[in-house]
């Protein structure tokens, strides 16, 4: 079994990911930390209590980054994507559950340093929890097991600009501090993520399971889906972005990885968040998820979800 960390800001496609991340068994969730990016981090710390009283899973969350390592945060908060709460205008009421006092940087290097060698991470939102975490205690860079991350956009466009995908933009200098930083990344970006898409027939089939959490997840999904048609995917469905990232914690040969420097653009405005893939470079090179064994992956999560 796995040890790992979630690393969340939790709209839809995070709360797809954290079910299927504690609904399977090579994995041993040991917390959950949260950020801005979809929505702000009180917002995702919230969401994310409520996910998991949903599971019936009371893991303990860790309120991370509320802003960017060094920017001004500029880029809207993703509501027309995840709706107005982050969770598909599905929140309700609170959890009756607190968030834990430990920051979430300080949960991860608390964590890692602990347990060498033996800690994964999944990050799925902005990278600035691991950013932090990097200047509280640098040598996570060499004790950490493996750090995956959702984020970048290295062979496709992006999908906040033509260049950026969404996480690497929300903190590109945070993104820039960890791919340089010698950790053993992973990076599931929309390369790979795209390919991957979850259809309104997958949530009937949830719905004719008529329990709370399925019906939970199809209604929550259901915004999502809606968010995606047209210019997305064409109707086709949603992209299971983040849960692909934790896939590749369960079963690394989900994907086809590369070797590469990624080079993330953190001065020009016009490609702020541009993530560059240079195969003969001195800077440490990071595993690039460039392509998907789709279909056996959709699967696996539909076989794990609810």
């Amino acid at each position: 079994m796995k040890s790992v960390i979630l690393d969340v800001d939790t709209g839809i496609d995070d709360s797809m990911a954290i079910a299927y991340a504690v609904h399977s068994p090579e994995l041993d969730v040991l917390g959950i930390t949260t950020v801005f990016g979809n929505i702000t981090v009180e917002e995702a710390t919230r969401n994310t209590l409520v996910v998991l009283d949903q599971l019936e899973r009371p893991l303990p969350v860790y309120p991370g980054e509320a802003k960017p390592l060094q920017r001004d945060y500029t880029k809207p908060f993703a509501r027309h994507i995840h709706g107005a709460d982050g969770i598909g205008n599905q929140y309700r009421e609170p959890s009756t559950r607190q968030a834990e006092s430990l920051s979430g940087p300080e949960f991860i290097v608390q964590q890692i340093m602990a347990n060498p060698g033996e800690i994964t991470v999944i990050a799925v939102g902005p990278l600035t929890n691991i950013a932090r975490a990097l200047q509280l205690e640098p040598n996570i860079a060499q004790h950490i097991a493996r750090l995956i991350v959702m984020n970048g956009a290295v062979t496709v466009p992006g999908n906040v600009t033509p260049y950026a995908e969404a996480n690497t933009y929300s903190d590109p200098d945070a993104a820039a501090l960890v791919f340089s930083s010698g950790m053993p990344v992973t990076l599931v970006g929309l390369d790979v993520t795209m390919q991957t898409l979850l259809t309104a027939a997958h949530l009937e089939q949830w719905r004719s399971l008529n329990t709370n959490l399925a019906t939970f997840l199809a209604d929550m999904t259901d915004f999502y889906m809606e968010a995606y048609k047209g210019v997305i995917t064409s109707g086709r469905g949603c992209a299971l972005h983040d849960p692909l990232a934790v896939s590749v914690a369960i079963d690394p040969t989900f994907v086809r990885t590369e070797s590469y420097a990624v080079h993330v653009e953190c001065t020009d405005q016009d490609s702020l968040g541009k993530t560059t893939g240079v195969h003969a470079s001195q800077a440490p090179h990071i595993d690039v998820a460039l392509d998907v064994d789709a279909d056996r992956f959709v699967s696996h999560f539909l076989s794990r979800i609810v």
